[in-house]
Parts: structure tokens; sequence; C-alpha cells
């Protein structure tokens, strides 16, 4: 644990973003993960005007903004395999622009069912399938499917999805997270408080349903964690935490590692207080996974991952004055990108220094948490049931 503490407590603010003329909240973080040492590393953010920007990850300036109107954006992921960038909207459509061009349009349209708004999505490991939850209207909560391949004969066409899964949320679903390294693998949250895993490799959502965990609360973020991910956890919006073994499926082992209905209330962040959970982090390297939280004064806790609870780690301080929305871990470097309420992008490195901009190589980027929001409509939508 000692170990542990040092790799984190050594992170330092190498680089602040510089201002803009919009204050927004920073709600949503990636990285591009391809490796081109001559360009430079880009940094997708999810701005709460429902924006998504683009930064220059050393120098942390912004180098174009793409917009979803008259749609709102939620989450935001590069492609693996390109600089893609997408992000789904409220208008009924997922969208995907190339980061690099300075061009607003799109360069793939994806458009879901007649009066879909879509809350939460997730791009597969192999970048063939793209899955977005909508809010529930009327009766309906769905997970939508594309196929995200681009097809040189269509790409100036809006896809049409590929199908929908209806029966397995009860509510708006929240969050849509794929397997790291199973492109079959997808896991989803809403705030009917299940928590789904799904095989798409199986042709109907009743046979593909893996399994159902409960977190008895809406869920507000969801991830894979443990040795070949085959555990996943989740936060709550009332700050729950809960965590699952899938290895135990078919065993008589239970399956919950751990449940706490309020880590506020349970956990000791020496002599400090934790008013919000922000996500979850596994740390390959160590195989262990961690909790990140704050103060609405900006102090970000990091805490560790047992069966028997959670402890805290460390604390970074002296870097946001507002409430931390989100946040991005880059395995090959042990570096973090944190965005907040106060509109600052920072970027921590171990043992580094404030200082301006001088060049650095750039590093290929493994993983990346980002937070969404969540955006209310009363549009209806009217579809068969299956019978």
């Amino acid at each position: 644990m000692e170990k542990i503490g040092e790799q984190f407590a050594n992170l330092n603010i190498v680089k602040r973003s510089s201002g803009t003329t919009e204050s927004t909240y920073l709600l949503g973080i990636d990285t591009s993960k391809t490796v081109q040492a001559e360009k430079g590393n880009l940094v997708a953010v999810l701005c709460s005007n429902g924006s998504v920007r683009i930064y220059d990850k050393e120098r942390l300036s912004v180098l174009r903004e793409f917009s979803g109107n008259p749609g709102l954006l939620n989450g935001v992921k590069f492609a693996n395999s390109c600089d893609s960038i997408y992000s789904s909207c409220t208008d009924g459509t997922v969208k995907c622009w190339d980061a690099r061009l300075a061009s607003e349009k799109p360069v793939q349209l994806f458009k879901g069912y007649p009066s879909n708004i879509f809350i939460s999505f997730d791009v597969n490991c192999n970048d063939h399938v793209i899955c977005a939850g909508t809010e529930k209207v009327d009766d309906d909560a769905l997970l939508v499917f594309w196929d995200a391949r681009v097809n040189s004969q269509d790409s100036s066409t809006a896809k049409d999805p590929l199908g929908a899964y209806s029966e397995t949320h009860s509510d708006d679903v929240t969050q849509v997270c794929f397997h790291p390294s199973n492109p079959n693998m997808v896991v989803s949250g809403s705030t009917d408080g299940l928590v789904n895993v799904f095989d798409i490799s199986v042709d109907n959502e009743e046979d593909a349903l893996v399994t159902t965990c409960n977190s008895v609360s809406s869920v507000s973020y969801i991830g894979w964690s443990g040795k070949d991910y085959k555990q996943i956890y989740c936060m709550t919006h009332d700050e729950g935490f809960c965590w699952w073994d899938l290895n135990h499926l078919n065993t008589d082992e239970p399956i919950t590692c751990l449940n706490i209905q309020d880590v506020r209330e349970v956990i000791d962040v020496k002599g400090g207080i934790l008013d919000y959970l922000i996500g979850g982090l596994y740390h390959e390297k160590m195989n262990k996974l961690f909790v990140v939280g704050g103060t609405n004064t900006g102090i970000i806790h990091i805490m560790s991952c047992t069966t028997s609870g959670l402890s805290h780690v460390t604390s970074l301080q002296g870097g946001h004055s507002a409430t931390v929305r989100s946040f991005c871990w880059n395995m090959q470097d042990d570096s973090l990108l944190t965005g907040g309420e106060d509109a600052q992008l920072l970027l921590w490195k171990p043992g580094a220094i404030e200082k301006t901009f001088t060049k650095k190589d750039s590093m290929k980027i493994a993983s990346s948490v980002y937070q969404r929001v969540r955006v209310h409509s009363s549009d209806s939508y009217k579809k068969k049931k299956k019978q």
C-alpha cells in the first residue's frame, strides 16, 4: 500500500488549460490512443454547454470545438484505432468527427429510432460496434446498436441501427461500457438500479443477457476491473459503490465483492471529508481497483478497493477550486488529467513541477474514464413492443 500511495502522492500539476471565452464545467475526458509523435496527442473534453472541445495534450490549449446543435452532446470517446471522436446527442444521433479536422460537420452520423434521446454510449474495443442508451420515454428505455465500420460508399449518409434491446431496463440508461478487450461484452447501468452484462454475439436480447446485478440506486458510473477484466463495478448518484466478480457466476461463491450504500459515511480520508464520487480506475500493473472522489473545494481523494472495503490512499490538492467532475488516467506514464466545475483542465505527472510548455515525447494512451450528464425531455417515443 505504501508503494501505491507513493505513486499517486507524487503526482504534481505540470500544466493548466489556457482560458476560454466561455466558462463551462468539464464533465468528461478522453485521450487519443494513436501514437503520432510528430503531431502530438489530443484530449477531448465534454463541456456542460453540450459541446466537445479538442485540446493539445501537452499545451492544454483548445484546438477546436464540436457542437451537437440543436441537441446537447453526452459522453466523449476516441476510437481505438484512429483519431475519430464520438459523442451521443439528445437529437437522437451519435456523431463522429475527425478530431484533427476543423470541420464542424460530423464525418459519420448514426441515427436512432424516432424520438430517441441518447444520454450514454460507448464504442467497442475493435471500433466495430456503437451502443447508446436512451432516456425513458413512455415505457421504453433502449440500448441501440450500430455497425461503426466505415463504408466508403455510404460515409455521407446517416446509418440506421442494427437493432435495440428494449426489455432489460425500465428507466433512463445512464451508462454504457464495453469490455476493454472482448468486443462482444458490454455492461449497462440505469436509474432503475440495474447493471446488466450482455454478450452481443448472441442473437436475441433474452439470451444475450449474461447477468443482472442490482445496485438498488440510480447508476452514475460503471467500469470493468480485475485480471482479464472479469469484474464489474458501479457508483450511484447517491454516492454508493458496488463491485461484482463475474468469475463466480457459475460457482457457489457469491458474486458480490463489495456493496457500500453511501461511501461518504464509511470512508476515513485522514482528517478530511468526501463529498462525492467521480469514477473508478483499474490499475493493470498493480492489479488493483481504485475509486476516485473529491470535495466541493476541489480536493481529489484516491481510495483503494478490496473486498474488505475502501481505504484512503492519498489526496491531490492545490489544483481545482471547485467540484471535480472528470478524470482520465494514462497507464503508460502514470499521468492524470482532471476537469472540474472551475472550467480548468489539469495535467498531473509524477514528480513534475508546474511550468510553461516545453516539447515532450508523446505517448500512447491506454485507459480512459469519463463522466456523463443526464438531460431530460418530454418528447414521446412509441414503438411496437415485443409480444
